[in-house]
C-alpha cells in the first residue's frame, strides 16, 4: 500500500506533543475559506510514498522524537484512513507516539463499515488534533463547503472511545468571532470527557501568496488578521460555556 503524501516536515513542534514528524497528506474534501494549503486539496497530487519510506524518514532523526512521534495531517489524512492506519500500526509496534490532525469530516456513524475503519484507526491512535470549523450548521457549510453533523459525530465517537483530544478552533473576524456561537461550541466541548487541551488559533492570511500562485481567488481578501488578545478574549468565551455545560450536567445528575 502507498500513500499520496503532499509534504513532510521534519521537526515540527505544534501538531502534537514533543519534536515530531509531521506528514501533510494529499487530499481534502473541505474547502475552509481561510485554508492555507489549497494545493493539498486534489486527492490525485502529492507523491506516493510506503509505511516503510515515511518510517525510513523518521528514523534519520529519531533521537530528536524522543518525547514527540508521527503526526498526519493535510490536507485531510483520514481521506487516507486505510493507510494511515498502516502506518500507524507500524510506529505502534515500535513504541511510536502517533497523532492525526483532523476535521472529522470523513466520519460517517451510520456506516458500518467506515466505523470499522476508525476501529481499527483509533486502537492505534494516541492523540486526535480535531479541528471544529465552526459551531453553526449553516455557518459551517458556509465556511467549509461541507455538513458540520459528521464532525459533531465523530467528537462524539471519540469520547465514547477515550481517544485523547486535543480540540482547535480558528476564530475569524465576521465568521467565528461571535460570542453566541463561541459559548455554545464551549458547551459542546463541555459535554465530552476527553478533551485535554483546547487551542484557541487566530486567523492569519499568510495564505494569500500561495492562493495568488495558484490563480486562485482567495476567499477572505477583505479581512484582517486576528490580535491576540482577540484570540485570548475568544478561548474565555468558550471556556465559559464549557463551565456552564459542566455545571448543568452536575446538577441533571443528582
Amino acid at each position: 500500500m502507498t500513500g499520496r503524501i503532499h509534504s513532510i516536515e521534519s521537526f515540527g513542534t505544534v501538531d502534537g506533543p514533543g519534536i515530531r514528524l509531521v506528514i501533510f497528506f494529499q487530499g481534502c474534501p473541505m474547502r475552509c475559506q481561510y485554508c492555507h494549503n489549497p494545493d493539498t486539496w486534489k486527492t490525485s497530487g502529492g507523491t506516493e510514498m510506503t509505511v516503510e519510506e515515511l518510517l525510513a524518514i523518521y528514523d534519520k532523526n529519531q533521537n530528536f522524537y524522543e518525547k514527540g512521534g508521527i503526526t498526519a495531517t493535510g490536507g485531510e489524512p483520514l481521506v487516507q484512513i486505510d493507510f494511515v492506519t498502516e502506518l500507524f500500526s507500524a510506529a505502534a509496534k515500535r513504541g511510536i507516539h502517533t497523532c492525526v490532525d483532523t476535521s472529522g469530516i470523513t466520519f460517517h456513524p451510520d456506516s458500518p463499515e467506515t466505523i470499522q475503519r476508525f476501529d481499527r484507526l483509533t486502537a492505534v491512535t494516541n492523540l486526535v488534533l480535531l479541528d471544529i470549523k465552526h459551531i453553526d450548521p449553516v455557518s459551517h457549510k458556509k465556511l467549509t463547503g461541507q455538513q458540520l453533523e459528521p464532525v459533531l459525530a465523530f467528537a462524539k465517537y471519540l469520547d465514547k472511545k477515550a481517544v485523547p483530544v486535543w480540540l482547535r478552533h480558528v476564530i475569524v473576524p465576521g465568521i467565528t468571532y461571535e460570542q453566541n456561537n463561541l459559548v455554545k461550541l464551549g458547551r459542546f466541548i463541555g459535554t465530552l470527557h476527553n478533551v485535554e487541551a483546547l487551542d484557541v488559533l487566530p486567523y492569519h492570511d499568510m495564505g494569500k501568496i500561495k492562493y495568488k500562485k495558484l490563480g486562485l481567488p482567495y476567499p477572505l481578501e477583505n479581512i484582517k488578521p486576528l490580535s491576540k488578545k482577540e484570540a485570548l478574549d475568544a478561548r474565555k468565551l468558550i471556556i465559559q460555556g464549557i463551565k456552564e455545560e459542566r455545571i448543568d450536567e452536575k446538577r441533571r445528575v443528582r
